[in-house]
């Protein structure tokens, strides 16, 4: 199930959670250790050794979140990012040790094999909390009924926002609902990156949009959050996807913007951080804040808000 990006809404008929800058992951236990799937589908078992400790009935599901832990107890994408797309063994073992993943479950979809999918969000978190799932690598974060509160306390603690759930909504699998939403403290998107251009390193900006029947629809080129590592990391992705046409819808790219540009195919997603839009839709002061591998470009649209 997938939230909607909103304002934080307010009510009894509401509940809250932090939300945690992580990857969604979903445990499905079988007679061995849980097998571990990312939102895609893909399986990501071997990444997170240190979850084959959690053991729970056949024909369980749990829904939830991967994260790493900084020294301050907090969140942090950029040593999560190690983690995610290691499939060697001896390698994740390593990096257990070193960056240890917390699996922060937050709903119970079967247990037993039997469906919860279609109680109310607060009896499966009710049977959920029920599990005592308190270990070293895997928890069940708490759940309030204080909106600003918890907003309040998720900015003291610096975590990256709140997600608000229907108090009695069901949960629906691949759907997005206006029954959970998202409340991010900064504004940020997902783009599809359809070329770049070289700059004072050799990367010196992305160039990002949208999903049309056209094409892509600009929407700016980004520079900012492009430390060394990210620069290597994008250059290996992008230079597979090398092609000698714009993916952009044609004119949609000023020439400025176009000149000396290197086109790829628009198969990667970026998440950015900018202030607001200007009024043919470009981000302003925009930075690359990761990659997103775990949504499609057809995913990709400008924020309502």
């Amino acid at each position: 199930m997938l939230a909607t990006a909103g304002d934080l809404p307010v009510g009894a008929d509401w509940s809250y959670e932090f939300k945690w800058d992580g990857v969604r992951v979903l445990a499905l236990f079988t007679d061995d250790a849980p097998a571990l799937f990312a939102r895609s589908g893909a399986v990501v078992t071997a990444a997170y050794p240190e979850i084959a400790g959690l053991h729970l009935p056949e024909g369980t599901l749990l829904d939830g979140e991967m994260v790493v832990l900084d020294a301050a107890g907090r969140p942090s994408f950029t040593a999560l990012a190690e983690r995610m797309h290691v499939r060697d063994k001896n390698r994740a073992s390593r990096l257990a040790i070193t960056s240890p993943v917390t699996y922060m479950v937050f709903d119970l979809l079967f247990l037993d094999g039997i469906d919860y999918t279609g109680l109310p969000y607060l009896a499966r978190r009710e049977r959920l909390e029920e599990l005592d799932l308190a270990g070293t690598h895997w928890m069940v974060p708490p759940s309030f009924g204080d909106g600003a509160a918890t907003a309040a306390a998720a900015r003291e603690n610096r975590l990256e926002g709140v997600m608000a759930k229907r108090s009695d909504s069901v949960y629906l699998p691949g759907l997005r609902s206006a029954d959970w939403v998202k409340v991010k403290f900064d504004r940020t998107g997902d783009y599809v990156i359809g070329g770049w251009r070289p700059g004072a390193r050799k990367l010196g900006g992305l160039l990002i949009g949208v999903p049309t029947p056209d094409g892509l629809a600009f929407r700016g080129r980004v520079g900012g959050g492009i430390g060394a590592a990210a620069e290597k990391d994008l250059l290996s992705r992008l230079a597979p996807l090398a092609t000698p046409a714009s993916p952009f819808a044609p004119g949609a790219v000023p020439r400025e913007d176009s000149k000396g540009a290197h086109w790829v195919r628009p198969e990667l997603v970026a998440e950015i951080r900018y202030g607001n839009q200007t009024p043919d839709r470009r981000l302003r002061f925009p930075r690359f804040l990761r990659l997103r591998d775990d949504k499609t470009p057809g995913e990709c649209a400008d924020d309502a808000s």
